[in-house]
């Protein structure tokens, strides 16, 4: 089970770690996703803070339990965030689909690294 919570903790790392860079160094389809959004953007460039911090957390969590199983659940408050702003904004059902997939890995990353702790 291990091997798993591996594969789904590297491939959130990636996507969420894309994302804190995206934002970082403003590419245009995050300032777009910001004004789409209705946010600023130097509010919307914030979210790349928990983004790297999930990141690293769950590539340190692969040594440290307790990291991964806190990365993953921030995560998941994150990505209710981001469905509830996407709801707001009446985005396409695909985004919101996405970003539902994504909740439901950080959720199912959280309770494997915390079984196999």
């Amino acid at each position: 089970m291990f091997v798993a919570t591996a594969v789904l903790s590297g491939l959130l790392t990636f996507a969420f770690g894309g994302g804190a860079v995206g934002k970082v160094t403003r590419m245009r389809t995050e300032v777009d996703k910001a004004a789409k959004f209705r946010m600023s953007w130097d509010h919307y460039r914030l979210i790349a803070v928990p983004e790297a911090a999930a990141a690293i957390g769950l590539l340190a969590g692969l040594a440290v339990a307790p990291l991964g199983v806190a990365a993953a659940i921030g995560l998941v408050a994150l990505m209710i965030g981001a469905l509830a702003y996407r709801v707001r904004a009446h985005d396409a059902i695909r985004f919101m689909i996405g970003d539902a997939a994504l909740l439901v890995m950080a959720g199912v990353t959280a309770v494997m690294r915390a079984v196999t702790a």
